[in-house]
């Protein structure tokens, strides 16, 4: 019998998550002011050298930051020689670290309105950046009577619920109709984005405990479940950006959208990438790395929704190669995924929904499905968060999979010294090593 608890937990879960799709407001364009790093600094507050022994927060989230986490050296890159290269091949009219169109993503940069006496745009992706402005919360979290959902009410941005965090890094990391790495600007020497909810969460690097206390005040954490929202929000934006304004860059398409490699590639090297959708050769796919992530998990949540949705992508393939009503299938996909966010979000993946997940991800690449680069990018992140989900729960020994997970991540290093043929070699070498490992 399910106790009180996990009951709780899963209906709190649905309901944060419902919440956080249809009335999340990202940081940057709160209506409240934002106070700056300096005001979370102070060695009393999230500032400590080391953690703290009797609170339930480490304390030194603000160190951790500053030392070790990319998001604060965001705004520097901006004054590097890459930027400025890039912010004059585009024409901007000021330099990249003054250009809304840079700070956007490499910065917290809400309207000038909403800055605090102590902000200040050269913190980068700071503190509130990710947690919301901090004007109605800053002082009212600290009381002994605070709760969470005090706070939320008052600004901060849950970033413990799986869609609202994904939504809030993809705005970045993929873009939204307002801000978005589009394919001038990577022609013009931006770096090509990738993300992964799961994995880029572990790498932060994390400033924070999952303890009791964190359930209690939050819910439940699973890194499987992350991974797998994290698929279907990534899919469901990328299809946003498609159907939107967004979607044209004159008369073509935005690019940035479709596999890269389908036009990336040596004039001498006649691949069709988009072979495997049963399109024909010169078609450009659009990039539906993480539709052959959610496929996987679509079939642990419900087998005839996954055998409609499998359809409906394949649709909408064979639409935008022919021209025959594209973005209608496209928008078919797009309220399929929005179904299943749900359901994932009320899943409790089981160990063998976790087995099948994973063999169900290498018998894709073996079948040929990790042909171009960026499937098999998001296949190695996948297989990598599932194999640690198992492992820390004792359902896999992943010390038998150290060689091969490394060898994964190995070849999918560097986009163009990516061979298809030595990663699908590696992935059967995978699942030889999973047979072996598995705790029975």
């Amino acid at each position: 019998m399910m106790k009180p608890t996990t009951l709780v937990a899963i209906v709190l879960s649905l309901l944060v998550s419902s919440i956080a799709m249809a009335e999340n407001v990202l940081p940057q364009y709160a209506h409240d002011k934002s106070l700056g790093v300096a005001s979370c600094s102070s060695s009393l507050c999230h500032g400590s050298i080391e953690t703290w022994k009797d609170s339930n927060v480490l304390q030194n989230e603000y160190v951790t930051w500053i030392r070790t986490d990319k998001h604060s050296r965001a705004y520097a890159v901006l004054l590097n020689d890459r930027s400025k290269d890039i912010a004059k091949k585009l024409g901007l009219k000021e330099p990249a670290h003054k250009s809304a169109l840079c700070l956007d993503c490499h910065a917290h940069n809400p309207a000038p309105a909403q800055h605090g006496e102590k902000f200040t745009i050269s913190d980068g992706v700071s503190c509130e950046a990710c947690h919301g402005a901090g004007e109605r919360w800053i002082k009212s979290h600290v009381e002994l009577k605070a709760t969470h959902a005090g706070n939320l009410e008052k600004g901060l941005y849950p970033t413990e619920n799986d869609v609202a965090r994904v939504q809030l890094c993809l705005s970045c990391h993929l873009g939204t109709q307002k801000k978005f790495v589009t394919h001038r600007i990577m022609a013009a020497g931006h770096p090509r984005m990738s993300f992964e909810l799961d994995t880029f969460t572990q790498i932060g690097p994390a400033h924070f405990r999952i303890d009791e206390d964190w359930h209690k005040r939050k819910g439940s954490w699973d890194g499987v479940r992350a991974w797998a929202i994290g698929q279907a929000v990534y899919s469901q934006e990328l299809l946003g950006l498609l159907l939107g304004p967004r979607g044209r860059d004159g008369l073509f398409p935005e690019l940035v959208l479709f596999d890269c490699h389908s036009c990336h590639h040596n004039m001498s090297d006649k691949r069709n990438t988009a072979a495997r959708v049963g399109a024909g050769p010169g078609i450009v796919r659009i990039n539906d790395a993480t539709f052959l992530m959610l496929r996987q998990i679509a079939k642990r949540i419900d087998v005839k929704e996954a055998a409609e949705l499998a359809a409906a992508v394949s649709a909408m393939h064979h639409a935008i190669a022919d021209g025959n009503d594209g973005l209608q299938k496209a928008r078919i996909v797009q309220d399929s995924i929005t179904k299943l966010i749900p359901k994932i979000s009320a899943h409790r993946f089981s160990a063998d929904d976790l087995r099948n997940i994973m063999i169900g991800l290498i018998d894709e690449g073996l079948d040929g499905q990790y042909g171009d680069y960026q499937g098999a990018e998001q296949a190695v992140m996948a297989v990598q968060s599932v194999a640690d989900f198992m492992g820390r729960s004792g359902m896999l020994r992943t010390v038998t999979l150290r060689a091969d997970l490394t060898r994964l991540l190995a070849l999918v290093a560097n986009d163009e010294k990516y061979r298809s043929a030595s990663f699908e070699q590696a992935l059967r070498a995978l699942k030889s090593s999973i047979a072996k490992g598995s705790v029975k």
